[in-house]
């Protein structure tokens, strides 16, 4: 069903449905449409011609969107040793042990995903409680 806002209205005046777009003139007609106050999505269906059936035709990759994916997600890795170097390589926000467990014992939430190794369970359960509340 279509909107009847006025940007839909006017943005959508500017597009000639029975006409096929070419990449490049599709993105530059996006950029003249007026913007709403939301976030807003585009969504793109491209016809390969492959058969994903046969193995040798299957299509797999990743793009790397210029304006990330989303809100960026804080990390606090709760790790000892070997762990601490591979977790901060990997870009974790936080990185520690003792140091943690007490900033989490006051109350500190300022993360948005805990990951820790299976050594190290035992000591979180100390906050679990305050973890579990956090999702």
């Amino acid at each position: 069903m279509p909107s009847s806002g006025k940007i839909y209205k006017i943005n959508s005046a500017k597009v000639d449905r029975n006409k096929k777009y070419h990449l490049d003139e599709a993105l530059a007609l996006l950029e003249t449409f007026q913007a709403h106050k939301f976030d807003e999505t585009v969504d793109v269906a491209i016809k390969l011609g492959v058969d994903p059936k046969q193995s040798d035709q299957m299509v797999r990759g990743a793009a790397v969107l210029p304006h990330g994916i989303g809100k960026n997600i804080r990390v606090v890795a709760f790790v000892r040793g070997e762990a601490e170097k591979e977790a901060r390589d990997a870009g974790a926000d936080f990185v520690g042990n003792d140091d943690l467990l007490e900033k989490l014992e006051k109350g500190w939430m300022e993360f948005d995903r805990l990951i820790t190794t299976p050594e190290n369970l035992k000591e979180l359960t100390k906050v679990a409680k305050y973890l579990v509340l956090k999702v």
